[in-house]
């Protein structure tokens, strides 16, 4: 089969480029390298056809996208919560950014009859209100239940949803994703999400200072690459013999930015302070996937515990910021 993953020069799809290699498919990577590299594809012994453009193009998008079975698009604009929601100008740009690539690489399907599209959506979908508090959670119709996306990235993901559903003639997964991590996450300051920067903090100390955002009371619920490229591949299988399908894809434990920069200090095996700065956003409160949408149909859930995928990927990190 011809696949195509859009941003598969990326975290996800780099992890994904290589399980479908693998499997004996044939596989295009779309990518603009703009957070993506060549080191992450070596890093996961991927070596296959790559197309360099910017999906923001129509035409590039078109033209990439032609002779393709099936596109799992992961290609977006992302980032650290200052990057993408630090003034309004940034969730502006997060917003018009993440709706032109995705009209586009959508459009690009259609009219190239691309037959299956596995997309990669985000927690962002559901209400924001919600997850300023404790609630419970999140079940996949909440996202409909009260229309509220976190920012511009949030209303982007919604967006593309509302285009897959009308898409009637392409077979299509949703997978909305809670925090994903592993080897291949992003390191560098300018987008670091809490694990890769935490990461990071802790490999460079005393160089650079270990400093947490917030007081560290807001609680996430952290999902390992394997898994979550185990689930894409569950969506897949089940969208191309039935009907379209849309799950959240994570684990349901949750744990502090606290709790998880303790764990971060604890495997670097350094004595460092732990230093909060309240000044800095903090994102939401909370956020926590059901997933017995996923299990029930998909018999899907989360193998790796926290503690094994943190050290994993601490040593992958150790090892590409000494490179």
């Amino acid at each position: 089969m011809q696949v195509a993953i859009t941003g598969g020069a990326g975290f996800l799809g780099s992890h994904l480029a290589k399980k479908l290699l693998d499997e004996q498919n044939n596989v295009r990577i779309i990518d603009n390298f703009s957070t993506g590299s060549t080191q992450n594809l070596e890093d996961v012994d991927v070596e296959t056809e790559i197309v360099r453009g910017d999906l923001k193009d129509q035409r590039f998008a078109l033209d990439s996208l032609k002779g393709v079975d099936a596109v799992y698009h992961f290609a977006a604009e992302v980032g650290s919560v200052q990057y993408l929601h630090g003034s309004a100008s940034r969730e502006l740009f997060a917003l018009q950014t993440n709706l032109l690539i995705d009209t586009n690489v959508l459009r690009a399907c259609v009219e190239n009859s691309v037959g299956t599209i596995i997309y990669a959506s985000s927690v962002s979908v559901y209400p924001k209100h919600l997850q300023m508090r404790q609630s419970a959670p999140f079940k996949e119709e909440d996202a409909e239940k009260f229309v509220e996306p976190e920012g511009g990235y949030g209303w982007s993901k919604y967006v593309a949803e509302k285009q897959l559903e009308m898409m009637s003639k392409v077979k299509v997964g949703i997978a909305r994703i809670f925090h994903a991590y592993g080897k291949n996450i992003y390191l560098k300051p300018d987008k670091s999400q809490v694990i890769g920067s935490l990461m990071r903090k802790s490999i460079n100390y005393p160089s650079e200072d270990f400093v947490v955002w917030g007081d560290g009371s807001q609680k996430r619920c952290f999902v390992y690459i394997d898994d979550v490229i185990d689930a894409i591949s569950r969506i897949h299988d089940y969208v191309s013999k039935n009907s379209a399908l849309t799950v959240n894809v994570g684990s349901v434990d949750e744990i502090s930015v606290a709790q998880l920069a303790e764990k971060i200090i604890a495997i670097s095996e350094k004595d460092i302070p732990l230093t909060y700065d309240e000044a800095q956003p903090t994102g939401v409160l909370q956020r926590v996937p059901s997933l017995d949408k996923i299990e029930r149909i998909l018999g899907w859930k989360p193998t790796t515990r926290i503690d094994e995928g943190l050290e994993i990927t601490y040593e992958w990190a150790k090892e590409r910021l000494a490179a």
